[in-house]
């Protein structure tokens, strides 16, 4: 059962991903322009005063004042996701360090580290081989079979535990 705060959080992680995604839409840029085109074809009517530039101003300054925290919102939630879809990535692979998986934690110096062994890696494999031998339909395959393999493995180990 939720709580007040989760549905809170829940309702406005809900609205800061459709305002974000609305604000970026074709019928929102049209808008903004439209409401820019009536301004300045108004601004005859109201002789250009201060309070014409004022209402202006003021409105975009309000509305980007606000959008900056929705879009902000939604875009730490978008890369939450896309982290954990990636701790997921290399916690499944058994040839992948497990000390990937709190990379963003780690010092600027020891990503450095990380950086140089994965340079070093691309480099040893330029060598081998060419992209063409080394990313084949048959090595897919092969690829597919042992992680079917490993599946049915991990199915059967966690049936004869329950």
């Amino acid at each position: 059962m939720k709580t007040k705060k989760q549905n809170k959080t829940s309702a406005f992680e809900k609205f800061a991903t459709h305002v974000s995604k609305a604000a970026g839409s074709t019928t929102a840029f049209i808008g903004a322009f439209l409401l820019v085109v009536v301004w300045a074809v108004s601004g005859p009517i109201f002789d250009y005063s201060e309070t014409w530039q004022l209402v202006i101003n003021t409105g975009t300054t309000i509305i980007t004042f606000l959008m900056v925290f929705l879009i902000q919102k939604a875009q730490n939630k978008d890369s939450l996701a896309i982290q954990l879809k990636l701790n997921e990535l290399v916690a499944s692979n058994e040839y992948s360090s497990n000390s990937l998986v709190d990379i963003e934690s780690m010092t600027e110096e020891e990503m450095i580290i990380v950086q140089k062994y994965y340079h070093k890696l691309s480099e040893l494999a330029k060598k081998d081989e060419s992209i063409r031998s080394s990313h084949s339909i048959a090595e897919a395959s092969e690829q597919h079979e042992r992680k079917d393999k490993n599946r049915t493995k991990l199915r059967t180990r966690n049936i004869t535990k329950k």
